[in-house]
């Protein structure tokens, strides 16, 4: 794949863009064509349990998913725009540190269909799923149906 965009440049979009990265702390770490992996202090993101609130994994999480469908198709499809449809989030254990999402595409082989449906109808969904990692271990799964659709 072609343009794939620094770790640099996704996280200032993401700060730019989507504010409540911003107010997480959060900061791109690796950026292929496969995966995006972000991660987040915990000061930010605190419960009252003194470990990361659930809402702030499962958001870093959902942007990391996010993030990869938008590096993949900002150079084909610069005014897509991309929404979750539907989530669903596990949690293994407390998270009481710094954590990360890494994000790819559940099946990667739905890719050419994805790109397909976006170019001849305007609109495709797509399954992409995220681990959340704390001190090495994953402590929690993400999966989550986005949809693709050209903006007028």
């Amino acid at each position: 794949m072609e343009n794939i965009v620094s770790p640099q440049s996704l996280q200032q979009f993401l700060h730019r863009e989507i504010p409540l990265s911003q107010a997480m702390q959060i900061a791109a770490v690796d950026v292929t064509e496969e995966s995006v992996q972000l991660s987040a202090p915990l000061a930010p993101n605190l419960n009252p349990h003194a470990t990361v609130f659930g809402g702030s994994a499962s958001a870093l999480a959902l942007l990391a998913a996010w993030s990869l469908l938008h590096v993949r198709l900002r150079s084909a499809f610069p005014s897509v725009c991309i929404v979750i449809q539907r989530q669903s989030v596990s949690y293994n254990r407390p998270i009481h540190g710094s954590f990360a999402a890494r994000a790819a595409l559940a099946q990667p082989g739905e890719w050419p269909r994805f790109l397909r449906l976006l170019t001849r109808r305007g609109k495709a969904r797509i399954t992409v799923a995220s681990t959340l990692d704390y001190a090495g271990e994953e402590v929690g799964h993400f999966s989550g149906d986005f949809v693709a659709f050209h903006w007028h």
